[in-house]
């Protein structure tokens, strides 16, 4: 099996973006663009990982860390061009891998399959592929210069004659190396142009002039899409988007209006999920089967299980886990709790830090009051209780099962399983009350399933 070095030029400063940070790190889908590339190069079966990065980008090494822990990480101190960043990572290109291939930071939406079909000519002898593309103006672009099957040259449309300017496949900027001749190729090339700089583009020429083939394969216009702007970050992330939500439909999601849903890149779904209009997904998100999203809810770093209902215009926050069959209605925030098998948190809710037993009830206006102004402090409620509308419980407390709290109550104090507690004026604790007062409310009634 061939061994794959991937070479990632990750450098830009992103002026254009109007922004402090690293372009690079600018989202998509809920992550930074070089995430997505670092996960093709993964998918591609790279034996080593070198990212080349500005100096004082701290947060791109960090990130690239965070991504791939294996990578390896260089500094392109100076920008004198695409050739000098590669050779940048000099140290990676000289323990003479089989193929090498250069990927951008900012180009997010190459796919790992891709990559093998840019590698597939170097396993048939050629010293050099390139990634082209056919948009439907190839203004602006450079163009790929081929005969008889084979690429000769990459050509600058301001260099380009009038016939080359008709050329309709583009550079698309991704190339491959043979790992064993990348250093003498890029060693060669020089800086006699206008901007003083190393173009990797003329690796080609090179190549051929020492006897050796280039190639050329072609991608999806929307693959080789490079964010360099606001207006180009939005495109790539429509882009994105579509391919989630096939993705999802293909998985058997049910996107009641598809193109209002907004998907994370690492949103999970189980079968027969339903998610109504209007629904944001944000990263770190897993639905289980039979659940249902409905419209206008906000979901982020949490753990919807099987058959929950969640909205509409529920809002869960990062540490949100949600048993089977919980109900999350309307208007309802959920963060860094978990609420076991059967819970209702119906209306007007904020529960946080928390922990709900199962089949718990909690009314309409309920508040866990989990933040004293310096720490965040957990609310503890057993199974089987019933929390009445408009009650506020100040953490930490614990509500033992079967207890029962009294609409309006203050609740600071802990309350006993199978207590009612009644906290309007003065907390008052009716030990077994709460198992006699269902047993008369239950009188002669059927309980709702």
């Amino acid at each position: 099996m061939r061994q794959l070095l991937v070479i990632v030029l990750a450098a830009g400063e992103g002026t254009r973006m109007l922004s402090d940070l690293p372009k690079v790190l600018h989202q998509v889908a809920g992550r930074p663009m070089v995430s997505h590339v670092l996960d093709a190069a993964r998918g591609a079966g790279a034996a080593q990982i070198a990212v080349v990065i500005g100096p004082d980008h701290e947060q791109v090494a960090a990130e690239v860390k965070r991504v791939a822990p294996g990578a390896e990480v260089f500094v392109q101190e100076q920008r004198r061009g695409t050739a000098h960043a590669v050779l940048s990572a000099r140290e990676a290109l000289a323990r003479g891998y089989d193929d090498v291939v250069v990927m951008y930071g900012d180009t997010p939406l190459v796919r790992a399959e891709t990559l093998d079909r840019l590698r597939a000519p170097l396993a048939e002898g050629a010293a050099v592929s390139v990634l082209g593309f056919r948009p439907e103006s190839p203004a602006g672009y450079g163009r790929l210069l081929t005969e008889g099957g084979e690429l000769v040259a990459i050509r600058e449309e301001k260099e380009a004659s009038a016939a080359e300017r008709e050329i309709g496949l583009c550079n698309g900027g991704l190339m491959a190396l043979d790992g064993k001749a990348a250093l003498d190729l890029l060693d060669r090339i020089g800086d006699a142009n206008a901007k003083r700089e190393f173009y990797l583009t003329d690796a080609v020429e090179i190549a051929r002039a020492l006897g050796r083939t280039a190639a050329a394969c072609e991608a999806p216009t929307e693959e080789v899409v490079g964010v360099n702007s606001r207006a180009q970050l939005a495109e790539a992330e429509a882009i994105l988007q579509q391919r989630l939500r096939q993705r999802a439909l293909d998985a058997g999601v049910t996107l009641v209006a598809p193109q209002t849903v907004f998907l994370s890149s690492d949103t999970r779904f189980g079968r027969d999920v339903v998610v109504e209009p209007n629904v944001f997904f944000g990263p770190k998100v897993r639905v289980e089967d039979g659940a249902t999203i409905r419209a206008f809810s906000h979901v982020e770093g949490a753990h919807v299980g099987p058959g929950a209902i969640v909205g509409p215009f529920a809002r869960l926050r990062p540490g949100a886990e949600l048993g089977q069959g919980v109900h999350v209605g309307n208007f309802v925030e959920i963060k860094a709790s978990d609420l076991a098998a059967g819970v209702k948190v119906n209306h007007l809710t904020y529960v946080g830090d928390s922990s709900v037993g199962a089949n718990t009830n909690i009314g309409a206006g309920t508040i866990t009051c989990n933040y004293d102004g310096y720490r965040k402090h957990r609310t503890t409620i057993g199974a089987n209780a019933f929390v009445g509308t408009n009650s506020l419980l100040v953490a930490p407390v614990t509500v033992g099962d079967g207890a029962y709290l009294a609409t309006g109550s203050v609740i600071t104090e802990d309350v006993p399983a199978d207590a009612l507690a009644i906290g309007r004026a003065r907390q008052v604790n009716k030990p077994g009350l709460a198992a006699r007062l269902r047993a008369r409310l239950s009188a002669g009634v059927t309980p709702k399933k």
